[in-house]
């Protein structure tokens, strides 16, 4: 990586640390909307790593593990370049909601055009103007709506090195997941980079557990590609309890509306035939409860008291 390094137009040496402002938009009473992205650069050259949180404006677990991360000044390397985005969908934020004021999900805009919606144009300034410099990725997701997802790595099932550093991210699971065409992980794989996406806890939610795991992945990595020495930080993988690699998996979706009450914990392993959980109606009347039809794992729970026929309660993996 040159010592001239540049971003959004603004150069930045070796052992800085800036905040840059990408600014491409405004609200509708003309005032602007600032994507605070924070560069540190270490004394060496290296590889540059992006740790990127709020895709989706309601998820703001993904903020709070980027937030610490900078607020602890874990994000200065002593090698390479690290560049945290807490916050992209700042819009979405300011009104607690997933989507663009478009009404589009930003994370299904990708790459974007420069002529597009405007979810789609800030998906294009991003990409061209941050990306280029990105060789790895995490990406940091919640569950949407009331719907909490066990700590888990998503990655192709086809990319070995993905998985290596997924194992070396050290969540409880690692899932194999296609990357779905037009999102953030798709497009940047399609440029050769590298992408863990962590998804972990729901939306509008702070998890303590969460945020500790998210956190500590971001280290192991920044660790395992030589940008700082954490040796006294990072966790290495128990060989008789390693990542659980989730290879299929499958959602459970409730047969009747009604109230819902879950039998289970997520993360937990099922047995097959094992009582998940029951629906009812709110007068005495009617309940019917739900069997585990495979052996798995509960990688996801609805945490919602009252369900609509359809709703998907809960996502189970199999290895």
């Amino acid at each position: 990586m040159p010592n001239d390094f540049k971003i959004l137009n603004q150069k930045i040496g070796l052992g800085e640390s800036v905040q840059l402002k990408m600014d491409i938009a405004r609200l509708n009473t003309r005032s602007k909307i600032d994507v605070p992205i924070i560069v540190s650069r270490g004394l060496k050259e290296g590889p540059c790593l992006l740790l990127i949180g709020g895709i989706h404006g309601d998820e703001t677990n993904g903020v709070e593990i980027v937030r610490q991360i900078v607020a602890s000044g874990l994000n200065k390397p002593e090698k390479g370049t690290v560049i945290c985005i807490p916050l992209l969908n700042v819009f979405g934020f300011l009104s607690l909601t997933r989507e663009f004021p478009d009404g589009r999900d930003l994370n299904r805009m990708f790459p974007g055009s420069n002529t597009g919606s405007l979810a789609s144009r800030f998906a294009f300034h991003l990409m061209n103007k941050v990306i280029p410099k990105v060789d790895y990725c995490i990406d940091y997701h919640t569950g949407g709506a009331q719907r909490f997802n066990y700590s888990q790595v998503r990655i192709s099932g086809n990319d070995e090195e993905s998985l290596k550093l997924a194992k070396i991210f050290g969540s409880p699971y690692i899932v194999f997941s296609k990357s779905k065409e037009k999102t953030f992980r798709k497009s940047m794989v399609d440029l050769g980079k590298k992408v863990l996406l962590f998804e972990g806890g729901k939306s509008l939610n702070l998890d303590k557990v969460v945020t500790k795991s998210g956190i500590q992945g971001a280290i192991n990595i920044m660790h395992h590609l030589g940008m700082r020495d954490f040796s006294s930080k990072i966790t290495k993988t128990n060989p008789e309890n390693p990542p659980i690699i989730i290879k299929s998996s499958k959602w459970i979706r409730a047969k009747h509306s009604g109230m819902y009450r879950s039998y289970i914990s997520v993360g937990q392993k099922v047995e097959k035939g094992v009582k998940l959980g029951s629906i009812s109606d709110p007068f005495g009347e009617f309940e019917s409860s739900f069997k585990n039809p495979q052996e798995g794992y509960v990688l996801n729970s609805n945490h919602a008291p009252v369900v609509n026929q359809g709703d998907a309660l809960l996502h189970i993996g199999f290895e």
